[in-house]
């Protein structure tokens, strides 16, 4: 049985997949193609990690009050999963905007394009280790 559970948003093609290593890790994943259907899977189920990309709303893209691709979704988190521990990605370019979403919810960290998957291993294993007092695929 998976230890942690992990809702990957995939909403462009820059997005890794890091489904092997998520399994690895012994995290059941669930992926979605947009931030509708990541909400409505936080209806249904509270994750304990979230991997998302970080799209910054130029101009109107997001109507004007938003900052990024995910402001809404986070609001819902807030709600449905507020213990859920985001991970965003985000292009190097739009680094300066992303400390913005931490107004809405916490951030768990933050990696810049290109994201290796040592990267993501590291970030992932400290996490669970925090969590359970052990090295991920380790027993007891």
């Amino acid at each position: 049985m998976p230890s942690a559970t992990l809702l990957s948003i995939v909403e462009s093609p820059t997005h890794p997949d890091f489904s092997g290593l998520y399994r690895r890790l012994d995290l059941a994943e669930t992926r979605v193609g947009s931030i509708r259907k990541a909400i409505s899977q936080l209806k249904s189920q509270a994750p304990d990690f979230i991997v998302a990309e970080f799209f910054y709303g130029y101009g109107n893209n997001y109507a004007g009050v938003n900052i990024s691709n995910l402001d809404v979704f986070l609001y819902s988190l807030q709600k449905f999963a507020p213990t859920a521990r985001v991970i965003v990605m985000v292009d190097k370019i739009e680094r300066r905007y992303v400390d913005k979403l931490n107004g809405i919810i916490p951030l768990h960290a933050v990696l810049q394009h290109p994201v290796h998957g040592t990267a993501m291993e590291q970030l992932l294993t400290a996490s669970l280790s925090q969590e359970t007092g052990e090295t991920p695929g380790s027993t007891g």
